[in-house]
């Protein structure tokens, strides 16, 4: 997750909707699988893990960010959750995650094929990215980010790191021509430098973020198991063969 954002939504980020509804979308990602051992890289606050642990999707958890002040051991829902700066070289998982990390790195592929060269025959790698070059903005240089991707664009990164691809979908749909146009908008004023780089997300009154989180809820269940089309966010869950 972007640590910028952390910093912006503070305590609220845990009922933000944009983090709710995301990390509903990679329950239903990844039902049925639970996990033993989960690595989430790049974590933050670890706030996909703290939910993975609560729906017990995950048995304990490593948080691994080199920007950690601190390393630290706790527990989450009753279950082991750790925060480490590098993971342990006997730190093989049964579940990857990288939310929104890959458009970070210079080298997204060799980020990749670092984790999955260290997997198991069997273990999964659930990843999540911003989608479509189109929709780059001010929003993409205040996070650093390096890329976006298509959906097509994700999986042959996945494949070319040795993995194989068992779900890809699309996320956010439901806002994706709404949020087109003002990114569309916004690229063109950040060009002419009349807007300066900013996140997108910001805290949203209670009744709007509640009618957000409800109709991602809906999304989730009619329109994710089978978007293939368009959407914010880029989900992929692949497999070590």
């Amino acid at each position: 997750m972007d640590l910028k954002e952390e910093e912006i939504l503070g305590a609220a980020i845990v009922d933000h909707w944009y983090y709710r509804s995301k990390g509903a979308a990679l329950r239903s990602l990844l039902k049925g699988l639970p996990a033993r051992r989960l690595v989430d890289v790049g974590a933050g606050s670890g706030i996909f893990s703290k939910q993975l642990l609560e729906h017990g999707l995950a048995a304990e958890a490593y948080c691994i960010d080199p920007y950690y002040s601190e390393e630290r051991d706790e527990t989450h829902a009753g279950r082991p959750l750790s925060f480490r700066r590098v993971l342990e070289p006997s730190g093989r998982a049964d579940l990857v995650l990288m939310m929104d990390v890959l458009e970070h790195v210079d080298d997204d592929l060799a980020l990749l094929t670092q984790y999955s060269n260290d997997l198991a025959p069997g273990a999964r790698v659930a990843i999540t990215v911003p989608a479509f070059t189109f929709l780059w903005s001010g929003h993409d240089v205040f996070l650093e980010h390096r890329r976006r991707y298509s959906l097509a664009e994700l999986e042959d990164l996945v494949r070319r790191a040795g993995l194989e691809i068992e779900r890809g979908r699309y996320f956010f749909g439901l806002i994706f021509p709404l949020v087109a146009v003002l990114r569309l908008l916004e690229s063109r004023r950040v060009k002419r430098g009349d807007l300066q780089p900013a996140s997108s997300l910001r805290k949203a009154p209670e009744p709007l973020n509640s009618l957000l989180v409800a109709a991602h809820a809906l999304e989730r269940i009619l329109l994710f198991p089978i978007n293939r089309m368009a959407g914010l966010t880029a989900f992929c869950l692949a497999r070590k063969p």
